[in-house]
C-alpha cells in the first residue's frame, strides 16, 4: 500500500500551496496542466494531467495520515486554488519543488487509507498522459503495517545529498584551494520554509518568498565587508528539512546561525506586530513562543519527511557543557541584535523569547531565529515588501553580526 514505485492516471485536485500561480515553464521539465479528485470516502481517485509520462515513488506517513508522491521536477501550471478543497479520503493536497530535480505532491488524508493502484497512462484518444492514484479506506493496523522501513523509499538521504549539493558546493566543483585556507568566520543564513512549505501567507504574499529575498540581501550586505564567509541553507524555492539546515551549519563549523522567518496570528486571535528574536530553550518563554515553535517544527511534516528516525541524543557531559556555552553565546547575540534592530525596526512588545525550535538545536553553533514581523498585520506586511525597510533592517542585523563576531574573535585571540 505505501511505497508503490509505480506509474499513474485519472482524477483529483491539487493544493497549490507550493507553486507560484504562473511559474516559468522550462522546456526541459514535464508540465502538469490539471489535477482532479473523484470518488467518495470508500474509494478516491487522483488524476494529474501531464504533457509526457513520468516515473514516481508513492509512500504513506502516519500521524497525521499522508500520502507522499515524489516525481521529477515538474512545471506546475494548475488552476488557481487547486488542491485546497478535498474529496472523499483526501482533505487537501499541495505540491511544489522539494529539491533540485525533484517535485513532490503531499496528500492530507481524512484517515488511514491505502494506495490500491498507482500508475501512469500514456496519451490516448485525445487525452494527455496522466498520473493516477487510487486510494482505498483502510484500518489503522493495515496502515501502520504499510510503514515498514523496507517498504519505504529512502528519501531522506536523497534530500540531504541535494542540500549538500545546493548549499555547500561539492568538492569536485569547488575552485582550486588557495595557498592558505579561508580562516574567516562562517555565518549560515537560513531562509525559512521553501518548496511545498509556503509558511505563513497573507494578501498574496508567502513567507517563503519574503524571507528568501531578505536572507539573500543580508548575505550580500555581510559579504561586502570581506571579513566573513556566508553560507545559505537555500538560495531558491527548495524544501530543506529542518535537521539538514542544522547539519549545514555544523558541517561548516559555523560561528553563527541566523534563521529568518515571518510570523502570522491565526484568524480570530487578534493582531500583533513587530519583530521578535528567539533563542533555544527546553521550556517556552510563553504560550505565543510555544505556539510558534510547534508551527515551525511541523515544517518537515508539511514536506512529508519521515520523522520516525530522529537521532538519539548522546548523554555526554562534554556535549552538555558545549550546549550550555552555545546557549550563552546565542543569548548574547540575541541581545546585541535586539539593541541594533530596535533603532530601525518596530519590535514586538516582548522582543526576546525562547522555545524549542528544532532548527536552533546545533549543540556547538550559536543560533537565533528572527521573526521579521507579522504578515497578518497590514503595517508589518507593508514593511516586509518594502525595499527601503529591508535595506535598513539588513544594515542593523549586519552591524550586530559584526559586533558579536568581533568580540568572539578578540576573545579567542586573547586566549591563544
Amino acid at each position: 500500500m505505501c511505497a508503490a514505485a509505480l506509474l499513474c492516471s485519472d482524477g483529483s485536485m491539487i493544493a497549490a500551496e507550493g507553486a507560484s500561480p504562473n511559474p516559468v515553464v522550462t522546456s526541459n521539465f514535464p508540465v502538469a496542466s490539471d489535477a482532479r479528485l473523484a470518488g467518495d470516502a470508500g474509494q478516491t481517485r487522483f488524476v494529474l494531467d501531464l504533457d509526457r509520462t513520468i516515473q514516481f515513488h508513492a509512500f504513506t506517513l502516519a500521524d497525521p495520515y499522508r500520502v507522499i508522491v515524489d516525481i521529477p521536477e515538474v512545471s506546475f501550471r494548475l488552476p488557481a486554488g487547486a488542491g485546497t478543497a478535498g474529496r472523499g479520503l483526501v482533505k487537501a493536497f499541495r505540491y511544489g519543488l522539494v529539491m533540485p530535480g525533484g517535485s513532490r505532491i503531499v496528500f492530507d488524508l481524512t484517515g488511514p487509507a491505502k494506495i490500491a493502484k498507482s500508475y501512469v497512462l500514456e496519451a490516448a484518444n485525445g487525452q494527455p498522459p496522466r498520473l493516477v492514484l487510487e486510494f482505498e479506506e483502510a484500518d489503522r493496523t493495515t496502515f501502520v503495517q504499510s510503514l515498514a522501513p523496507e517498504a519505504r523509499p529512502q528519501l531522506k538521504p536523497a534530500i540531504a545529498d541535494a542540500v549538500a549539493s545546493v548549499a555547500v558546493p561539492a568538492e569536485s566543483a569547488a575552485p582550486p584551494k588557495p595557498a592558505f585556507p579561508d580562516s574567516r568566520p562562517v555565518i549560515v543564513i537560513d531562509a525559512g520554509h521553501g518548496g511545498v512549505d509556503n509558511g505563513t501567507q497573507s494578501s498574496g504574499e508567502s513567507e517563503k518568498n519574503l524571507v528568501l529575498g531578505f536572507a539573500l540581501a543580508l548575505r550580500d550586505r555581510i559579504e561586502k565587508s570581506g571579513k566573513y564567509r556566508v553560507v545559505m541553507t537555500r538560495t531558491d524555492d527548495t524544501f530543506i528539512p529542518l535537521d539538514d539546515r542544522v547539519k549545514i551549519a555544523r558541517a561548516q563549523s559555523a560561528s553563527l546561525f541566523v534563521s529568518i522567518h515571518a510570523d502570522a496570528l491565526p484568524r480570530g486571535e487578534g493582531d500583533a506586530q513587530g519583530a521578535t528574536i528567539y533563542t533555544l530553550s527546553d521550556k517556552a518563554s510563553d504560550a505565543e513562543a510555544e505556539r510558534l515553535a510547534e508551527a515551525e517544527n511541523r515544517a518537515d511534516a508539511i514536506g512529508g519527511v519521515n520523522l520516525t528516525e530522529e537521532p538519539t541524543e548522546v548523554a555526554d557531559i562534554l556535549i552538555d557543557l558545549a550546549r550550555r556555552e552555545t546557549r550563552t553565546f546565542s543569548n548574547r547575540f540575541a541581545r546585541l541584535l535586539m539593541g541594533e534592530m530596535k533603532n530601525t525596526v518596530r519590535m514586538y512588545k516582548h522582543p526576546l523569547k525562547s522555545a524549542g525550535f528544532r532548527v536552533l538545536k546545533a549543540p556547538d553553533v550559536p543560533s537565533v531565529l528572527v521573526e521579521l514581523g507579522y504578515v497578518s498585520n497590514k503595517g508589518d506586511l507593508e514593511h516586509l515588501v518594502s525595499d527601503s525597510w529591508r535595506s535598513r533592517t539588513v544594515a542593523s542585523m549586519a552591524q550586530a553580526v559584526d559586533v558579536f563576531l568581533a568580540k568572539r574573535v578578540a576573545r579567542a585571540g586573547a586566549t591563544n
